[in-house]
């Protein structure tokens, strides 16, 4: 603690210059990220192993692996940067003049489902703030922790059988639930299915559509299924949900997605929605956050206006 407090004292850049470097494992990355080159970045390596009697990172094939000294500095860099930041940041935030930009990482399905409830009011009420999207994917959770962007709603689960579960969430994330909902099955009107016995057998029997959002193919029915030695014959994969519901409505094709995500389609579209023919608990919708950002003033007010329209 003697180097980071001589440090804090004498050169702030060489502790953000270490920070940057555990999270990109990389000189040029890190050089591109300070707006430096890569020999000032390698200066500032050299006088930080100085300063901690160690080499900090090894070169390997992929970039940099950090020491496990540089390893157990992560989180108390975290903690001295975050507290910096906060020192420049308002003590209150002022929706009307805030021109803030807010970036959330989001499942497919969310943007029908989550958005509709609080945007049109955070833009109400912060007619300059700007919210940039993107879709969830496998890296979402590194992003969050990182701070690269400032919420994430994804889909975890709360069926013990799920690699995705609720208790899944690093524990530097906060999280709050926004809704549940269970998965449905679309069929066009007419399918043969639909003359058959709904069960198990007459849902695996047909080929199926999947829809794949955010990169994420795998989740907890394809688990459960798997602890059967079952699996689901998929003639086809798509992102886009409308496209998928207009290709069921003109083949044998099933398809199964979130409920509450497909129901505009019925009554609208010549489709038969059949529940899911397998017992699962129903999967939530997670608000998740950084924890360092939980007393940000415009990062607190956004999110307890998202939670709070969530059940609205």
């Amino acid at each position: 603690m003697i180097n980071l407090s001589h440090l804090i004292k004498n050169d702030m850049n060489l502790l953000i210059c270490l920070y940057v470097l555990l999270q990109e494992r990389s000189v040029s990355r890190t050089a591109e990220k300070l707006f430096l080159s890569q020999s000032a970045v390698s200066k500032q390596l050299t006088k930080l192993r100085q300063e901690f009697d160690d080499p900090l990172f090894e070169r390997e094939s992929k970039g940099l692996l950090p020491t496990p000294k540089a390893l157990a500095l992560e989180s108390k860099l975290q903690q001295i940067l975050m507290q910096i930041d906060q020192l420049r940041e308002p003590e209150e935030f002022d929706p009307e003049r805030s021109t803030r930009v807010f970036s959330i990482d989001l499942i497919e399905t969310a943007y029908s489902t989550i958005y509709p409830r609080f945007l049109p009011q955070a833009l109400s009420s912060a007619p300059n703030i700007t919210i940039k999207s993107a879709d969830w994917s496998h890296s979402s959770i590194t992003r969050l922790q990182r701070r690269e962007i400032d919420f994430g709603v994804g889909i975890f689960e709360f069926d013990a059988r799920s690699k995705t579960h609720v208790d899944t969430i690093p524990d530097t994330l906060n999280y709050a639930e926004l809704m549940r909902d269970t998965s449905a099955c679309i069929m066009r009107k007419g399918h043969p299915a639909l003359e058959e016995k709904w069960n198990l057998n007459t849902f695996l029997k047909y080929r199926h559509i999947q829809v794949i959002t955010g990169g994420v193919s795998s989740w907890l029915l394809h688990e459960v299924l798997d602890t059967k030695r079952l699996r689901i014959d998929n003639a086809v994969n798509m992102s886009d949900i409308s496209s998928a519901v207009k290709l069921c409505e003109k083949s044998d094709l099933v398809l199964t997605y979130p409920y509450k995500s497909i129901r505009e389609f019925e009554g609208k579209s010549d489709i038969v929605i059949k529940p899911l023919p397998i017992e699962m608990e129903p999967g939530g919708f997670f608000l998740l956050w950084n924890k360092q950002l939980d007393n940000d003033p415009s990062h607190k007010w956004l999110r307890e206006l998202i939670v709070s329209q969530s059940y609205a």
